[in-house]
C-alpha cells in the first residue's frame, strides 16, 4: 500500500468511527488530549502524526491501532447466528453478542434449562457486570446474596467475586450480561 492509500484509510477510519460514537471533532481531541486542529487533519487525510498521537486517538476511540490503519470495513457486516461464539457451560449455554472485542466490554446471552446453574468466572478487581433477564426467571447467588429476577429484571452487582446464574423456573431462561471490565491493575 502507498502511504497516500495509507493516510487515506486512516482518514476514513477515524471520521467514521467518530461519527458512529456520535461525537464531534472537539469532544473527541478533548478525550484523545490532542488539539481539535489535529483532529481535524487526520480526518482530512492532510496530517502525518506521530504514534503517540495515534495511540491517543485510538485509546480515545477505543480501538486498536491496527484497527485505526486498517482497510476501512464496510459500514454493515451481517454476522449469522452459528458465526457467533458459543459455550457450553454445564447444562446451559453463553453466546457471545459481540462479535468484534469492544476493549473493556463483553455483552453475552444465557440459556439455561429449568433447574441449570452456572457459575460465573470472576473478572478483574473493580468489574461491573449488569444481569438482565429476557424471559423466564433467574436467580443470581453473588456476595453470598441471593437475587430472583423476573422477565424484565436487572440486577447490578461486583464482578470480580464469586457469582452463579440458576433458572429457578420450569421453563428456559434467557438472561443477558453485560460486563463493563476495570483496567487491570500494573
Amino acid at each position: 500500500m502507498s502511504d497516500e492509500e495509507l493516510a487515506g484509510w486512516l482518514a476514513r477510519n477515524i471520521k467514521a468511527l467518530r461519527e458512529a460514537r456520535g461525537a464531534t471533532q472537539a469532544q473527541l481531541a478533548k478525550l484523545a488530549g490532542v488539539p481539535r486542529a489535529t483532529w481535524a487533519n487526520l480526518e482530512s487525510g492532510s496530517s502525518n502524526p506521530t504514534l503517540a498521537v495515534l495511540r491517543r486517538v485510538a485509546s480515545a476511540l477505543q480501538v486498536s491501532l491496527e484497527e485505526l490503519v486498517a482497510r476501512p470495513r464496510a459500514s454493515v457486516r451481517h454476522y449469522p447466528l452459528k458465526s457467533l461464539p458459543v459455550r457450553a457451560r454445564g447444562p446451559g449455554f453463553v453466546r457471545k453478542l459481540l462479535p468484534d472485542p469492544l476493549p473493556g466490554m463483553e455483552f453475552d446471552r444465557m440459556e439455561l434449562p429449568p433447574g441449570a446453574r452456572i457459575t460465573g468466572v470472576p473478572h478483574t478487581p473493580g468489574t461491573r457486570e449488569y444481569l438482565v433477564c429476557e424471559s423466564g426467571q433467574l436467580a443470581l447467588v453473588a456476595s453470598g446474596e441471593r437475587f430472583l429476577l423476573d422477565t424484565g429484571d436487572v440486577v447490578v452487582f461486583r464482578g470480580d467475586q464469586k457469582h452463579s446464574y440458576e433458572n429457578t423456573g420450569s421453563k428456559v431462561a434467557v438472561g443477558y450480561s453485560v460486563v463493563l471490565l476495570a483496567p487491570p491493575l500494573h
